[in-house]
Order: C-alpha cells, then sequence, then structure tokens
C-alpha cells in the first residue's frame, strides 16, 4: 500500500547532504513551507543552494535558515526587500553568493527542469549585465538570452490538501512556485492542513499529483500576530 504520510517534518525531509540544492516554496510570506524550513535547519546541513523568490524577511523561515549559516548561495528573484535584513548583512559581508533570476525566468527554469528542456531563449536579461558574457540569439528580428533549468535536490513545498499517494491542491496564492518545484526536484516533500482519503479530492482540483511527491505531512494552521494565518494570500 502506497502511503507517503509522514508523522513528523522531520521524518519527512530525511537525511540532507551539505552541499545540496534546495528549492523552497513560497512568494514572499505567502505559502512558506515554515515547519519544513524548520527540519531543514535541525539537519545541520551547511553549504546549500537555495532556490526561492526572495532572499528571506524578517527573522524567521527562510532568513533564520541563512542566519544559521546554513546556506552558501541564494537563487532568487527579489533578494532586496523592505526586511531581508539577514540576506543584506550576509551579502554585503560577503558570506554568501547572489544569483539574481528575474522572477518569469526563475518560473519557467524550474518548469524547464520537471519538463526535460535542456535550456531555452528569453528575451529578458538581453542588454543587461545578467545576460552578459552569454550566448544570445536572433530570433524573428529580437535578440534573446539563453537559459538553463534549475533542479533541486529536494523541493519543500506547502500545500492546502493532499492524500496518502501525495496528491495536492493549493490555497490561492500560497501556490506560486511550488507545482512548478515538485517537478524540478528528485525529492518533494510538501506540508498540508488538511488530509482526505484516498479518492475523495477531486481529479480536476489535483494540481500536483503524487507521483511529483514523495512524503506530505500535515500541520496545524498557525495564526499570526497580525490575526490573519501564515499561508493567507
Amino acid at each position: 500500500m502506497i502511503n507517503k504520510v509522514a508523522g513528523s517534518p522531520e521524518q519527512a525531509l530525511g537525511p540532507v547532504a551539505d552541499g545540496a540544492t534546495i528549492l523552497i516554496g513560497g512568494f514572499g510570506t505567502a505559502g512558506i513551507p515554515t515547519e519544513l524550513i524548520d527540519a531543514l535547519m535541525a539537519t545541520k546541513a551547511r553549504n546549500l543552494t537555495v532556490v526561492n523568490n526572495n532572499a528571506g524577511n524578517g527573522y524567521a523561515g527562510l532568513a533564520a535558515l541563512l542566519q544559521a549559516g546554513q546556506v552558501g548561495k541564494m537563487v532568487c528573484s527579489f533578494p532586496r526587500t523592505a526586511d531581508s535584513w539577514v540576506f543584506n548583512e550576509l551579502y554585503r559581508a560577503g558570506k554568501i553568493q547572489l544569483e539574481l533570476v528575474p522572477q518569469g525566468n526563475l518560473a519557467e527554469r524550474l518548469r524547464a527542469a520537471g519538463a526535460g528542456i535542456g535550456a531555452f531563449f528569453s528575451r529578458t536579461a538581453y542588454g543587461t549585465e545578467l545576460g552578459a558574457g552569454r550566448e544570445t540569439r536572433e530570433i524573428n528580428g529580437q535578440m534573446y538570452v539563453i537559459e538553463y533549468p534549475i533542479a533541486g535536490d529536494i523541493a519543500l513545498i506547502r500545500a492546502e490538501t493532499g492524500d496518502r499517494w501525495g496528491n495536492l491542491t493549493y490555497r490561492k496564492a500560497a501556490r506560486n512556485f511550488g507545482p512548478v518545484m515538485a517537478t524540478a526536484a528528485r525529492r518533494t516533500i510538501a506540508t498540508v492542513h488538511a488530509l482526505q482519503e484516498l479518492g475523495s479530492l477531486d481529479p480536476e482540483a489535483i494540481i500536483t499529483p503524487g507521483i511529483f511527491v514523495q512524503a506530505v505531512v500535515k500541520v496545524p494552521r498557525v495564526r499570526t500576530e497580525a490575526g490573519g494565518f501564515k499561508e493567507a494570500a
């Protein structure tokens, strides 16, 4: 019997090798798999490459992982936000590397990894510092820059509902990068707020099929100080 439900975030995550590439879902604070990030911190894995939309907020979640000194490189679109204090300090001190990727290219590079696409051309970075020294091509009178897939060893994502096979649904904007990251990683772990009986999820509502998910763990819905919910969007 296939049963991918784990008893805790730590059990779901399992061992993590030093130097691993970790894809972490979330858009700002929407859809951040905080419990899995905490489990990742507990592994003490070092020199990680982390792929996310931004470089952490405040001192919790991804920012806490950076502050613990476990991340050697960030790949993201928005390294500087109003409260990205931890990353800013580490970067200015030369303690962390940065690969800046425009957000559309970030999503497409992740999708390309899951789809088996070896490379693609994008107009976004042409003529900028991001495109310097890279292969370019003229297509239909427009100039493009080559982009390569971003694949991960592990993807950590937050979903809304799942079943024991790992089929997942998402809640509104908390969906963000979760589906493409799930396809781009060798191992995907998802938190959910509800576990349904097998067969009770509408197949038309399943966004991430269980074939892309190796472990699911149920976590409580946590209310924030502002009166909302962590995953609310």
